[in-house]
């Protein structure tokens, strides 16, 4: 255990909207302050690049969760505390990924909010472009989200302050021996 943590996937799941990059990223600042080395993953740094070549269609979806968890399990392995942030709307690339590391490294948190909520946190407009049919393969309209059934944490993204969904992470990483006491 460096910097008075082990490496870690924590794989942050959930609609368009419902706070996953915004979690993360204060997850992120929390870590950092306490002196962990960590890393955040989301469409902002991975879709411009390493998955450039990627659309939204099934298959690409499933392309661009596997090409994240293999990033991050190197990071994970470097010792660094990952932080993904992508809907990953299948179950099944969720398990590909959880299946790629050690049993207690992949840490699953679902971020639950209605898609009511989503909607209203939606400065782009995407789900307005959805249902009038201008954008495809959008999940939780015109394709589907599977939730988690088994998350390590769900955390209630739409009713809760960022400070409570963060502290509940924190707390999650020292049950489970991530960062110290």
């Amino acid at each position: 255990m460096q910097n008075e943590h082990r490496g870690a996937i924590l794989w942050f799941t959930g609609l368009s909207g419902a706070g996953k990059s915004t979690l993360a990223h204060a997850v992120e600042e929390a870590l950092h302050q306490k002196g962990c080395r960590t890393f955040v993953l989301d469409g902002d740094n991975v879709r411009h690049g390493l998955c450039g070549d990627l659309g939204f269609s099934d298959g690409d979806r499933i392309e661009n969760v596997r090409r994240v968890g293999e990033v991050a399990k190197l990071f994970m392995e470097a010792g660094v505390i990952v932080l993904t942030a992508f809907i990953s709307p299948f179950r099944a690339e969720r398990e590909r990924v959880r299946g790629m590391v050690e049993h207690n490294d992949f840490i699953e948190i679902y971020c639950n909010s209605p898609i009511q909520i989503c909607e209203q946190r939606d400065v782009k407009g995407l789900y307005q472009k959805a249902r009038a049919g201008q954008i495809a393969y959008f999940t939780g309209i015109s394709s589907p989200y599977e939730s988690p059934e088994i998350p390590e944490l769900v955390v209630n993204t739409g009713n809760l302050g960022l400070h409570e969904c963060v502290e509940q992470v924190l707390v999650l990483l020292k049950s489970r021996s991530v960062v110290r006491q």
